[in-house]
């Protein structure tokens, strides 16, 4: 395995939470003109811990975020918010989604340039209708000023702009600004992906630090399975629309049951020069992993990473697994649960 990034800490263990979780994913699909983006995803955020999605691009990773921010409504399942079902209307689902801050990939996207800092971090007490009247300036400076030293930028003039800051600061004001309505659940769809490696450590020592002092609930989507592994207590692997793997972080990384996680395991290049090599042996995903590596430097290329999703009546990882037999062309695989808590949907999974 490599070593974290410079300066990462690793995520703290689940403790014990609440039965019901914050944010549910019930068996949920999502189609797009007849095309599934999402199928039959389940997934469960209880309250006070890290959820990663890991993936390539076009696994479904982005559109559980949009459900889960309200965007879209599922085309079949359910989302539950605390255990209740997601409102139908945007009048109803409004003080759900005060409770739902998130970040998202690019902070030189995401930031209006044409607007102050003061304007930026408030955004969110404007959109939601949380400002007082009566003291609205003063009140609002004061909890920007809050905000803004939180993240550490404590010395940030209100009225500076954007262009100033690079972009491990500007990512700094987007969460101050995701932060703002004091959240129950921050996503973040890829939120150092943009960013130089010693800035993503930082920004995600950030939002680990925000996560214990302000007991959130983090979902964090990403495609690199090493880096979201030291960020979230449980993983969900995801591929063509489809959980393939998940459970606890560090026994999903380490020890992955599911030939996609390994391949997405051995894309991982290791963290001395001497040992850069995918893995040693036969591995029977070889081909699997090489056909990842290209996705990651060809997003959005046809090919093998966005050439559609799998047969419903089918393994969603046959067409690109050396190891696949007749049996998982024709057949869906049941998602099998162990006692470690893992979860994996393959006919033939490897020794864990």
């Amino acid at each position: 395995m490599t070593a974290p990034a410079p300066g990462i800490k690793a995520a703290s263990a689940a403790g014990t939470h609440d039965a019901v979780p914050v944010l549910g994913f019930e068996s949920v699909s999502k189609y797009y003109r007849g095309l599934a983006a999402l199928d039959q995803v389940s997934l469960s955020l209880p309250r006070g811990t890290a959820l990663g999605l890991v993936g390539e691009s076009g696994s479904g990773k982005s559109t559980c975020v949009r459900l889960a921010l309200g965007l879209e409504r599922p085309s079949s399942g359910q989302l539950t918010f605390d255990g209740s079902p997601y409102p139908r209307s945007r009048r109803q689902l409004r003080p759900l989604r005060r409770q739902i801050g998130f970040v998202l990939q690019d902070p030189y996207d995401s930031l209006d340039p044409r607007m102050p800092l003061r304007d930026i971090i408030s955004e969110p007490l404007r959109v939601h209708r949380l400002r007082r009247r009566a003291t609205a300036h003063s009140d609002t400076d004061h909890r920007v000023t809050q905000m803004l030293q939180a993240v550490g930028l404590g010395d940030a003039p209100l009225d500076s702009y954007p262009a100033r800051y690079s972009g491990g600061g500007r990512q700094r004001i987007a969460i101050a600004r995701a932060l703002m309505t004091d959240p129950a659940v921050l996503l973040c769809d890829e939120p150092t992906s943009s960013l130089d490696v010693s800035v993503q450590a930082q920004i995600v020592n950030l939002l680990l630090e925000a996560k214990r002092g302000r007991d959130l609930s983090l979902l964090f989507v990403s495609h690199d399975l090493d880096l979201i592994g030291r960020v979230a207590d449980t993983l969900a692997v995801m591929y063509r629309g489809r959980v393939v793997e998940s459970g606890p972080a560090e026994l999903v990384r380490s020890r992955p049951r599911h030939p996609y996680t390994k391949s997405l395991h051995d894309a991982v290049p290791a963290d001395h020069p001497a040992r850069r090599r995918l893995a040693s042996g036969p591995r029977p995903n070889a081909a699997a992993s090489s056909s990842v590596r290209a996705g990651y430097s060809s997003a959005g290329a046809a090919g093998p990473v966005n050439d559609g999703l799998a047969k419903a009546a089918s393994c969603a990882f046959a067409d690109r697994c050396p190891a696949a037999q007749d049996r998982c062309h024709a057949e869906r695989p049941p998602t099998v649960t162990e006692a470690d808590g893992r979860s994996y949907a393959c006919f033939f999974p490897l020794a864990g």
